[in-house]
């Protein structure tokens, strides 16, 4: 029954509504509470409206509690609710062990030294000193420097290519006759097989321009040379020995050499030779005209291309007909001998009596960021031989030719002058790679480095003000802070 309401008035309860709760004081109905206490005529009880309370239906019967929309509480929930409500002094102080335990705070620091690493950037601090003396130096040595890589180490040495170094061959032929009247062979024809040494050519070979020739060597007893064996007596003639300069083994006798001279008698090919006069001039002078045909093929490995000497222009017509010269022929791989002794700096008829060496270098010097049709030859000519020195002048050796006579063994020596021709060839291919042009522009930048470390010792040691910017660039510092800076440094930190 609803308070505050005459008794004896007839109340009606609304529909009970999921989540109300009778609780009987004396019968229980087995009725849900209602949301309100409603009389016949409709009017809601005023004291509960839509908070519950208890109801009744005038007689009595079936008294309940309004409690709202919550769920139902047991006893033992009840219980638990009343046991959280209990205050307990111990709870804080485990709370605050858990918050401040040295694994959490370990913890805490690692995450921040993480996020400061990842999320944080430091930059220095730059001071800007307006000085147009400094400010003009600067500039200049940073304009030096920038001239410095882009013109030496960018266009000139090529800083943005990877390199790669050459492998080649080379192989030569000779071609060229001429006539000699030595009185000891008569008229004589030479051709290629006769005055080139080795005669497959080799980028190592010797042209002969002079000879001295003695014919009819057999071996036997005879006098040798003045200058190797002297003698007065045979005591002076160690039987079996041989001098440095000789030409045989000594028999141990002394004979005439001549009418006047005295020497030791050798066992060898005889009659010795002598070689005190070189003919001049050369007996192949003629070979200053004889041309030399050089074929070469060269390949860079890295990069996989290969050329040779006998490049687009130059075709089998032209081939026929050229002769290098420098300037209007300069692809032609055919040379004569005189203009490649000339172009090296000698002088081919005094260097025709006693020999010399000359270098000749192809250089292949190829920028394969191009089409590999611009990678061409470039011929030079070196001499290697100074006609100056009086000791051991020019380039001979000696070469024998045998044959047998009334069934003795003979020979006909020959000591040979000429002009020895090495061949050298050199080259290199570079092709753009990012990693030397980071590797360049980062070098290129380091040293733009320099123009400030000059200006700082410009600015620092040698103009007036040099205290004032002292103190304006550095900032000291104590050896070792104070507690009250700690201290105080800790208080920032903690607010």
């Amino acid at each position: 029954m609803c308070p505050d309401q005459p008794l004896g008035k007839r109340w009606e309860a609304a529909k009970p509504q999921q989540g109300d709760l009778i609780v009987g004081g004396g019968q229980a109905r087995g009725l849900a509470a209602p949301r309100a206490c409603v009389p016949s005529s409709g009017v809601q009880c005023p004291h509960l409206g839509d908070r519950g309370g208890l109801w009744g239906d005038g007689a009595g019967h079936g008294l309940g509690t309004r409690t709202g929309d919550a769920q139902p509480q047991t006893s033992r929930e009840q219980k638990e609710e009343r046991r959280r409500a209990r205050p307990n002094p111990h709870r804080g102080e485990q709370r605050g062990r858990r918050r401040h335990s040295p694994g959490a705070a370990m913890g805490q620091k690692c995450m921040e030294k993480v996020s400061s690493f990842l999320f944080e950037y430091d930059t220095p601090r730059m001071v800007l000193v307006r000085n147009k003396k400094v400010g003009l130096t600067f500039r200049l040595i940073q304009l030096i420097v920038l001239a410095y890589i882009i013109g030496w180490v960018f266009l000139y040495e090529k800083g943005y290519q990877s390199q790669d170094s050459i492998v080649s061959s080379v192989s030569v032929k000779l071609k060229g006759l001429t006539l000699t009247n030595e009185s000891v062979l008569g008229p004589h024809i030479w051709d290629v097989v006769d005055y080139v040494f080795p005669p497959q050519g080799d980028n190592s070979f010797v042209v002969m321009t002079n000879f001295i020739i003695t014919p009819g060597q057999k071996q036997g007893t005879c006098p040798e040379l003045p200058d190797a064996g002297l003698c007065t007596r045979d005591s002076d003639c160690s039987k079996g020995t041989y001098s440095r300069q000789g030409q045989g083994l000594m028999t141990g006798r002394c004979v005439n050499f001549n009418s006047s001279v005295k020497t030791c008698e050798i066992f060898g090919w005889c009659p010795v030779e002598v070689d005190y006069h070189v003919p001049n001039p050369a007996l192949l002078s003629e070979a200053e005209k004889f041309t030399l045909f050089i074929k070469n093929s060269i390949t860079f490995p890295r990069f996989k291309v290969s050329r040779r000497n006998l490049v687009e222009s130059v075709t089998k017509q032209y081939l026929k007909k050229c002769t290098y010269h420098k300037v209007t022929d300069s692809l032609c791989p055919v040379f004569d001998l005189g203009y490649v002794v000339k172009e090296s700096g000698q002088n081919f008829t005094v260097l025709a009596v006693k020999g010399g060496v000359v270098g000749i270098t192809i250089d292949w010097n190829c920028d394969l960021d191009w089409p590999v049709r611009h990678c061409k030859p470039i011929y030079q000519f070196h001499g290697l031989y100074n006609d100056d020195s009086n000791v051991s002048p020019g380039f001979n050796f000696r070469y024998a030719k045998y044959y047998k006579e009334d069934g003795t063994d003979k020979r006909t020596l020959y000591k040979v002058f000429g002009i020895r021709f090495d061949i050298l060839v050199n080259g290199k291919a570079g092709k753009f790679d990012i990693i030397p042009t980071m590797t360049t522009i980062g070098s290129g930048i380091g040293i733009f480095g320099v123009a400030s470390v000059l200006c700082d010792l410009l600015l620092l040691h040698f103009l007036q003000g040099r205290d004032y910017y002292k103190q304006k660039k550095f900032k000291y510092a104590e050896q070792e802070p104070s507690k009250s800076h700690k201290k105080g440094k800790e208080l920032d930190n903690t607010q």
